[in-house]
């Protein structure tokens, strides 16, 4: 199947039971600014769409009067976004964007995770954002009570806020601020009995190469989580050509296979009374930019030891001798190809990383984090680290 020119957007949305996505959903779909898109949901009988909408219905799908095309998941997303792609292929169809609508106990990062491992789809594809709905009056129940919710909050990029009008000023100002403790990076956007503008859910995704500058910053909004700069004595490393990770010309060589990591585990902390304190987030701004070998170093070695507990990391990247930033995004161990950023202003030569992580203590995130502020000497020594290089695990 020859893949279209450019790559469809497809917008996760998700959120607890309760939480109004189906409100929501029944909205977007009834509006005409949505446009054409395909909408991918659970099943029909759950979902439970306006009677009026359907137009025509298959065993698997249906056409909305609104011109949105709806898809169930009976087992498979990869078949179900798969036979979306062959009916508009064969001109039964058209849309611009897809919407995957999730059960309220799911985990976002499987379908994350399913676009960028599947090479047709990730080559079709690609992911504009994760919208999670959260109702004000049973949102905190549920987060005290159900780790999922907790962790759709912590991946959304936009966070919906659903029946408002249940709740007093007080109640909804607690919320939010939980909200943002959890994800500080997501806009929340209040939607009003279930209705919200489709612009404000869309183009979210700064990973592109139409992306503006300004909406790759937004994308990673590395300053919505206050990271106080930590100060770090600099340590000496390795320096030279980069020859591992990302940037490697042979991927098979590995400067680091007989380096000490030093590596320990913190002693284990007390039990938390809220699924939420298990979710931390950091960030980092650097103003020059940082040696191939030391950030391949840290998100490989960061990975290798937590990548379950690595919820999100995304940044715009500046690399000693590229002369151009790179934008990444991964969810736990997997990532999108590095994308890079030519059109970036000239000036502009800083670093922003986002990492959010589950059941890892701040302070050993902020210590990972801060490793990247190390430099080099000019050793020519072919890029070898420094043995005593050490990450806080």
């Amino acid at each position: 199947m020859t893949p279209p020119a450019c790559p469809i957007p497809v917008t996760l949305l998700t959120g607890f039971l309760g939480a109004g996505k189906t409100t929501l959903l029944n909205h977007l779909i009834r509006d005409p600014g949505m446009g054409r898109v395909a909408v991918i949901i659970n099943e029909f009988g759950d979902i439970g769409l306006d009677h009026d909408l359907i137009e025509e219905a298959t065993e698997e799908m249906v056409l909305l009067q609104s011109g949105c095309l709806c898809c169930t998941i009976r087992g498979d997303l990869v078949t179900a976004m798969l036979a979306l792609l062959r009916r508009q292929a064969a001109g039964e169809v058209t849309f611009d964007r897809v919407v995957i609508e999730t059960t309220g106990l799911a985990d976002p990062a499987p379908i994350l995770h399913t676009l960028l491992v599947e090479r047709e789809l990730a080559q079709a594809f690609r992911l504009d954002g994760v919208v999670t709905t959260a109702c004000a009056a049973t949102g905190p129940r549920s987060l005290d009570t159900q780790f999922e919710a907790v962790n759709q909050i912590a991946l959304a990029d936009r966070i919906v806020l659903t029946k408002t009008d249940l709740v007093t000023p007080p109640e909804l100002r607690r919320f939010e601020e939980r909200l943002a403790q959890i994800n500080p990076g997501a806009a929340r956007i209040t939607a009003e009995h279930g209705r919200v503008p489709p612009g404000v859910l869309f183009n979210i995704n700064g990973m592109h190469d139409k992306a503006a500058p300004d909406q790759t910053l937004a994308w990673v909004n590395a300053a919505a989580y206050a990271l106080s700069k930590p100060t770090v004595p600099a340590q000496p490393i390795g320096s030279g050509n980069p020859a591992y990770g990302l940037f490697a010309p042979n991927p098979a060589a590995d400067p680091f296979a007989s380096l000490s990591m030093g590596f320990h585990r913190p002693a284990p902390t007390a039990p938390v009374s809220l699924h939420d304190t298990r979710i931390n987030s950091v960030s980092i701004t650097i103003d020059d930019p940082i040696p191939a070998d030391l950030f391949d170093f840290w998100l490989d070695t960061l990975i290798a030891l937590r990548g379950p507990n690595i919820l999100r990391i995304k940044g715009i990247v500046h690399v000693e001798g590229i002369p151009h930033p790179f934008a990444f995004h991964g969810v736990q161990h997997i990532f999108h190809p590095p994308v890079s950023l030519p059109h970036w202003p000239e000036g502009d030569r800083k670093s922003r990383i986002v990492v959010i992580g589950r059941d890892i203590p701040r302070d050993i995130l902020e210590s990972s984090i801060a490793v990247l502020r190390m430099r080099p000497e000019q050793t020519g020594s072919g890029g070898m680290m420094a043995q005593h290089i050490q990450m806080p695990f």
